[in-house]
């Protein structure tokens, strides 16, 4: 008892939190580590100070108190949740999601992936309903490992949602799943180190992100979601964050971050979000409501214009690893007509250069025969979207170190592609000559335009026989997802889809069936 005193002593006035754990511990129930922090959101370091000195009964990996603690009661006056008294009547939506989230592909540590649970998406999506009038509204989740878009199209059927996302898996799945729901959720692939997708910039009226827990991670998805808010005035963010009762120092770096974008913080729930996992910090984080000002939208032109890759908590792409591999010193071969990336200044001065960022955004003022391309550690995700922006005749790209996986099959209509160790060397092919070839290779060689346009005038052409609205409604019918989007934004899954290549619905390849459908009256 006098070590459990100097520990709650030591607590001071945020004494509740090891209060509740030990309440916890003698209500009678048994506990698992992950389920006590999670009950109470008190760091697991905490917690487990506080097992090592009571007196417990186990069972398996589960334990609870050997006798109460005198003068311990549970209290139940923790911080106001303001959407708790809503959460028994969705039951259903609760059950639902739990389904959902345990058949979603497992989460990647090197993307700081850490499952929220049922209740917790539930939630997100009761306060956006409680606190916003969402008729006519659109949502931007900027990052959704969590499926928080699935559980707000289930309550919001008429809220218009938009994923985007850098991991290929979430983003086939809440495809997937949201057309077996039949919910209004569109999905397109991001690093938002490059840049937001076109179709989601100045789209939303708000933005939800949950993003790595690292000031710099934190600066980026909030930056990213004040570009995709179309409503400067009313807009909202909310974001989730959480660095645990012992780390303030980590949490005021994460709120300066905030602060540097000019951002007004509404509202703090504290642990609302619970998780399935980063127990060091209570497997809980707080709910942040965040109000662009008027000084938001420099500060975020500024915050996207320094960013490095490095913007998570471990792995490759942390902030604490080695210093990413440096741009070779020479390019072989041929003179490159443009260097792409970060390469040294001394190397070609006289070549024109263009930054990843600009490479993705807009099409290049000339078509280059040679390109030469650096790729930074972190990046490597990027390259099949970078070289499908790419116009030239022949392109070498230098990579960190030798790519993990193979290049994206839709790579394989456009260039013939050769690999040796680190660099990837791409030679455009010439164009098909008639057929679903050659619609599909005007799609993918115009990236940066929408993909509807290039389609319809190319299946016009192809066909003979349609009007610019009959080929729309072609389009529409074979590949609805494809309207408003451009190849770069596309997911590997459309990607594939759109040229037979095995994606979810394939019947020969969505281009392919344009060809093939009845014109429309």
């Amino acid at each position: 008892m006098e070590a459990i005193a100097e520990l709650l002593a030591r607590a001071g006035v945020d004494g509740r939190r090891p209060r509740a754990v030990l309440a916890a511990l003698g209500d009678g129930r048994w506990w698992t580590l992950a389920d006590l922090v999670r009950e109470t959101a008190t760091s697991r370091r905490t917690v487990e100070a506080l097992l090592r000195e009571v007196d417990l009964r186990r069972s398996g990996d589960r334990f609870r108190l050997a006798e109460p603690l005198p003068g311990l009661t549970r209290h139940e006056a923790a911080p106001a949740d303001p959407v708790a008294h809503l959460l028994p009547g969705h039951a259903a939506l609760v059950a639902r999601m739990d389904e959902l989230i345990a058949k979603a592909p497992r989460g990647r540590h090197t993307l700081d992936h850490v499952a929220a649970t049922a209740e917790t998406v539930v939630r997100r999506a009761l306060l956006l309903d409680a606190r916003f009038w969402l008729e006519g509204a659109r949502l931007l989740c900027v990052g959704d490992h969590d499926l928080t878009s699935l559980a707000v199209a289930a309550l919001r059927p008429d809220l218009e949602v938009t994923v985007a996302d850098i991991d290929e898996r979430i983003l086939a799945y809440i495809d997937e799943q949201a057309g077996a729901l039949g919910l209004p959720v569109r999905t397109r692939w991001a690093d938002l180190r490059l840049g937001l997708p076109a179709s989601t910039r100045s789209w939303a009226d708000l933005a939800i992100t949950d993003p790595p827990y690292t000031p710099e991670g934190v600066g980026l998805f909030v930056a990213r979601a004040a570009e995709g808010l179309r409503d400067r005035d009313q807009g909202r963010i909310l974001l989730a964050y959480g660095a645990g009762e012992r780390t303030p120092a980590l949490a005021l770096k994460v709120q300066q971050a905030l602060s540097q974008l000019n951002l007004l913080s509404e509202a703090i729930y504290p642990d609302f979000n619970r998780y399935l996992g980063a127990e060091a910090i209570g497997s809980a984080a707080d709910l942040y409501i965040l109000r662009p000002t008027t000084k938001t939208w420099p500060a975020v032109a500024a915050r996207v214009d320094g960013l490095s890759a490095a913007i998570y908590t471990q792995g490759p792409q942390s902030i604490e690893s080695a210093a990413p591999a440096a741009a070779p010193v020479s390019v072989p071969g041929q003179a490159p007509e443009v260097l792409v990336g970060d390469w040294p200044r001394e190397l070609l001065p006289k070549v024109p250069r263009a930054r990843l960022t600009t490479w993705l955004a807009k099409p290049y003022a000339s078509d280059p025969g040679e390109v030469a391309m650096a790729v930074p550690a972190g990046l490597e995700a990027a390259l099949p979207r970078l070289l499908l922006a790419t116009r030239a005749r022949r392109v070498q790209v230098t990579l960190a170190a030798p790519p993990a996986e193979p290049l994206a099959e839709a790579l394989s209509a456009v260039y013939e592609l050769t690999v040796e160790g680190r660099t990837v060397r791409a030679v455009r092919l010439p164009l098909p000559g008639t057929g679903e070839e050659l619609v599909l290779r005007r799609i993918l060689d115009n990236a940066h335009g929408k993909v509807v346009n290039t389609w319809r005038e190319a299946l016009i052409k192809a066909r003979g026989d349609l009007t610019k609205k009959q080929a729309r409604a072609i389009i529409a019918a074979v590949a609805p997802w494809a309207d408003d989007v451009t190849v770069l934004e596309l997911p590997a899954h459309r990607l594939r889809e759109l040229g037979g290549l095995g994606g979810p619905g394939d019947l020969g390849g969505a281009v392919a069936r344009s060809l093939t459908a009845p014109a429309p009256a």
